[in-house]
């Protein structure tokens, strides 16, 4: 199906930057939509940030202004430029992309994880 490789995370200090990418690769036609969730212990799943394959963004209030994201179609690969960094972003985040597959399959695939830490 669709495998999305994940890499960027780490630790850093509040203030810093780090830069998470995310390979998606497969027997893929278009992909719609990529994005990246996080989840904090104890907390849901929450949206970061969305682009669409046109360029749209969704981004969420708390990483306005500090977060980036960007993609490279032709590559099928997302980045995600966290700058600023708070002890609060820390989570494990996780790729998102939907799209179409061969034989016109729909697809909706989460990449595995990176952890995210800041410390204070």
């Amino acid at each position: 199906q669709v495998q999305l490789v994940e890499s960027g995370g780490g630790l850093v200090q509040a203030g810093g930057s780090l830069r998470l990418s995310c390979a998606a690769s497969g027997s893929i036609i278009s992909i719609n939509a990529m994005g990246w969730y996080r989840q904090a212990p104890g907390n849901e799943r929450e949206l970061v940030a969305a682009i669409t394959s046109g360029g749209s963004i969704n981004i969420a209030d708390s990483v306005k202004g500090r977060f980036t994201i960007s993609r490279d179609n032709a590559k099928n690969t997302v980045y995600l430029q966290m700058n600023s960094l708070k002890p609060e972003d820390t989570a494990v985040y996780h790729c998102n992309a939907a799209g179409t597959l061969t034989m016109l399959r729909r697809f909706d695939s989460w990449g595995q994880g990176t952890q995210v830490t800041v410390s204070s």
